[in-house]
């Protein structure tokens, strides 16, 4: 089993920063894909960005595009999400998955991770 665990949110004003982080444990070396998804008060879970086990793919929902960086470092099993420019629309729960390996989909979907976070409260003021 693996255990994923995210620190880095708070309270922020628009056009600010924020970097999230998610270290991984346990069983980390059967750790694929890393990924982002968030969910607002009162919405769907939805995607925000991904990375393939090698970090030479990425994927970025449109909201985010231009915005945020994800990046990883797996010497220390940890995936990071740079969040740039933050509008107050970005506010969510943001929750740090992890993929098993072994499955067919593509980085964006949830259907791919195994693995989640408790998640962290990202929150934008205006």
């Amino acid at each position: 089993q693996v255990q994923l665990v995210e620190s880095g949110g708070g309270l922020v004003q628009a056009g600010g920063s924020l970097r999230l982080s998610c270290a991984a444990s346990g069983r980390t070396f059967s750790v694929g894909a890393m990924g982002w998804f968030r969910q607002a008060a009162g919405k769907d879970r939805e995607f925000v960005s991904a990375i393939s086990r090698s970090g030479g793919r990425t994927d970025y929902a449109d909201s985010v595009k231009g915005r945020f960086t994800i990046s990883r470092d797996n010497a220390k099993n940890t995936v990071y999400l740079q969040m740039n420019s933050l509008k107050p629309e970005d506010t969510a729960v943001y929750y740090c998955a992890a993929d098993r390996r072994g499955s067919y989909y593509p980085l964006s979907s949830r259907d791919l991770y195994d693995y989640w976070g408790q998640g962290i409260q990202v929150t934008v003021s205006s």
